[in-house]
């Protein structure tokens, strides 16, 4: 084994924390962290002692860290959608090589800007479309590239973003409003315009979409409703969304049924009884779903027109009981059913009977179906072995690709469904 590598952590919400930070338990023969910047000063306290950061390399935010000498030989950049760039040229001129939380950046030029700056400062630059590790993508790559359904000529892909995650990171949450984050097609689905890519070995030619945001608005609000759900709302007992009936009482996330992960470590750093109730209390968290800030999306589709001829679909919506997504190739020879939420693949070769191929679910309980770990572990090897991106890991010139569409189907929608060329954004 190489050298240890140090990492400076720029950011410390869920996935900063939960997914980067922990990878220095995972593998400590390869991480170590060196520093850690946050705005919250609690994450900052509670993260150097447990992972024993030195004080005079804690910060209070990006920026101040960012302001040192380079600190470590990786940043990991895990703060919010519109500071990516922002935090990610610096660093690139101090001599860091970066793992990128997705997106890039809601603006188009960043990205470009971005993987300019990458080939001059001879960086590597990853970005985080981790759904590329999980081992059920991994195996549905296999079956693809084996040839068994011949050449792919239409791709639908659904993206199930499930009714309590949307009310939570879209609606209440961080990613509610597009004007200081991105808009939804981009935050929630470069993953999946990534996998799709990815997955066919296929390159876009142009883009049309449609969506709106249909139920989470001030004029669809019930009678009775409440600023606040526990402020004696009188239209509670009708309300999926109701904030208690989520952080509270839902079976497998609520706190009076055990949770003290996610999504309720949002809500409190320490999640317990009396902290998420005061969250409910005087939090975002706790804000009724039809008086909120937010103004991005809850349901689109998406057309994606590729280069070949073939053609793709994705819709994306925030009504379904799932969190999952779910993909059906059509292809010359055959199709593929591939349902992430029962873990399950069906191969059928025309002529045929169906063959179902059960993944079996990862055993290191990370997230994206097992691929947060793998990721974090193959960009560390890849910076001590000195090796350039392989297929798989998404270096910031691939990952721009799966903005270009994503940032096209927005363009789409807000010019309803006008087709959106995507060479031009490539060439800037």
């Amino acid at each position: 084994m190489g050298r240890k590598l140090k990492a400076a952590i720029a950011g410390l919400g869920s996935r900063g924390k939960d997914a980067y930070v922990a990878a220095a338990r995972l593998f400590p023969d390869k991480m170590e962290i060196a520093a850690i910047a946050d705005t919250d000063p609690a994450k900052v306290l509670e993260t150097a002692r447990e992972y024993h950061v030195p004080e005079e390399t804690c910060f209070a935010s990006a920026e101040e860290m960012l302001a040192q000498d380079r600190l470590a030989d990786v940043m990991i950049i895990a703060t919010q959608d519109r500071q990516h760039v922002k935090h990610a040229l610096p660093a690139l001129r101090k001599g860091y090589h970066l793992l990128l939380e997705k997106p890039v950046s809601p603006d188009l030029e960043e990205c470009r800007e971005l993987v300019r700056a990458a080939g001059e400062c001879g960086r590597q630059v990853v970005v985080c479309h981790v759904l590329r590790y999980a081992p059920f993508y991994m195996k549905l790559k296999e079956i693809i590239d084996s040839g068994v359904i011949g050449e792919i000529v239409s791709v639908m892909a659904v993206e199930n973003v499930g009714w309590w995650h949307h009310a939570h990171s879209f609606v209440r949450g961080n990613w509610r409003n597009s004007d200081t984050t991105s808009p939804m097609i981009l935050q929630k689905c470069c993953h999946d315009m990534d996998i799709l890519l990815w997955l066919t070995g296929k390159t876009c030619k142009s883009v049309s979409s449609f969506g709106d945001l249909y139920l989470f608005r001030r004029e669809r609000a019930p009678e009775g409703a409440a600023g606040r759900c526990v402020d004696g709302c009188k239209a509670r007992a009708g309300c999926p969304f109701d904030a208690e009936k989520i952080y509270m009482d839902h079976e497998e996330y609520g706190i009076l049924h055990g949770n003290r992960g996610w999504p309720l470590d949002v809500l409190a750093l320490h999640p317990s009884r009396k902290s998420i109730e005061e969250a409910l209390r005087s939090g975002p968290y706790g804000r009724c779903v039809y008086y909120c800030d937010n103004n991005v999306v809850d349901h689109q589709v998406v057309n994606l027109n590729m280069t070949d001829g073939s053609t793709f679909s994705l819709t994306m919506c925030g009504f379904t009981a799932d969190i999952s997504r779910y993909t059906k190739f059509m292809g010359t020879k055959g199709e593929i059913i591939a349902d992430m939420a029962a873990n399950t693949i069906q191969l059928t070769e025309f002529g045929r009977e169906a063959k179902v191929i059960k993944i079996r679910k990862s055993e290191d309980f990370s997230r994206h179906g097992g691929g947060d770990n793998r990721m974090v572990e193959d960009f560390l090897d890849m910076i001590i072995e000195g090796r350039v991106p392989d297929d798989r890991m998404t270096s910031v010139e691939r990952s721009v690709e799966s903005h270009y569409c994503a940032l096209a189907a927005e363009e789409s929608r807000l010019k309803d469904g006008a087709v959106i060329e995507i060479e031009p954004m490539r060439r800037g």
